[in-house]
């Protein structure tokens, strides 16, 4: 199954280690790269990981958001972060193909 999940990613403008804050709001996932395509590639593991985690507890996946309503979601968790400090950069193509695990048949 493909879902297309809104994805943010914040540079900031100190001299941290992982200056690439990123927030999937859909699936409550924070991480950070310290590359603009570090940050892609551990938004994208970390989408996978949680929906994995998610399908062995045989939890539903969420709903992937709407625009508006993802911008609404991604400044609610991150209302500590000072956005006038850096660039937020809305991904709206990243896609994540999760394999769902059926068990076998028995016959």
């Amino acid at each position: 199954m493909k879902q297309v999940y809104p994805t943010f990613i914040l540079k900031t403008d100190d001299d941290t280690e992982n200056p690439f804050l990123v927030c999937v709001p859909d699936m409550e996932i924070f991480t950070e790269g310290d590359t603009f395509a570090d940050a892609i590639e551990m938004a994208r593991d970390a989408i996978g990981l949680t929906g994995i985690s998610m399908e062995d507890n045989h939890e539903e996946l969420p709903v992937p958001s709407e625009q508006r309503t993802a911008i609404e979601k991604v400044r609610q968790y991150m209302e500590d972060v000072d956005f006038s400090e850096g660039i937020l950069t809305y991904v709206d193509h990243m896609q994540i193909e999760l394999e769902i695990a059926k068990p076998p048949c028995r016959v």
